[in-house]
């Protein structure tokens, strides 16, 4: 068998006949420990500007929290003024309401005296002595010239629809009118829907 030795390095001549180890040496012989001082220094760097941008990011954090306090500060005196203007308008609105319901109650006796007497008037011969307004129930007391009158002013009363459940309390002819026929009479009523 032939040997061909292609790389040109002499061969070696050992005892075994083996082959020689060839050493490399790359990197110029940088040491480990530098390698490794590197890495960290790289490393301290990195987080050096990962502490930085969270620091600059907490600062910016901490500058909007300013801002965003002074307009809640700010939008609580606001609400503050607003919900006390409200309550104003609520107080002046109740105001207001009694005010108006009180004016509308005023009212109420003259409407029901001008239907009374627009329907006491329509009536032919009857005449109003009293009328009492206790709530809801209305006594009246008057004159009639005959009994069909005093029917004649019950029905005329709950065709206003403001009456209902309308009764003669009493009835009797008046002793002291001797000239004519005259009959007292007492009527009671409820007040319906106006």
């Amino acid at each position: 068998m032939i040997r061909i030795n292609l790389l040109g390095s002499p061969k070696p001549k050992n005892k075994r006949g083996s082959p020689a180890v060839v050493e490399m040496n790359i990197g110029g012989g940088v040491s480990p420990a530098i390698k490794v001082a590197a890495v960290l220094f790289v490393a301290a760097v990195l987080n050096a500007g990962y502490w930085y941008r969270l620091d600059s990011q907490k600062q910016k954090i901490a500058k909007q929290m300013a801002v965003a306090t002074r307009q809640n500060q700010e939008l609580s005196q606001v609400k503050a003024r607003y919900l006390e203007r409200q309550r104003q308008a609520e107080n002046y609105k109740r105001r207001v309401d009694v005010i108006d319901q009180l004016r509308a109650n005023q009212s109420g006796p003259v409407n029901l005296l001008n239907m009374v007497g627009s329907t006491v008037n329509n009536t032919e011969a009857v005449w109003l002595n009293t009328m009492k307004d206790e709530g809801n129930a209305i006594n009246i007391e008057g004159l009639a010239l005959s009994q069909d009158a005093v029917a004649n002013l019950i029905t005329n009363l709950q065709k206003t629809g403001f009456f209902r459940n309308i009764e003669i309390k009493e009835t009797y002819q008046d002793e002291s009118v001797k000239d004519m026929q005259a009959f007292l009479f007492t009527l009671s009523c409820e007040k319906g829907k106006s």
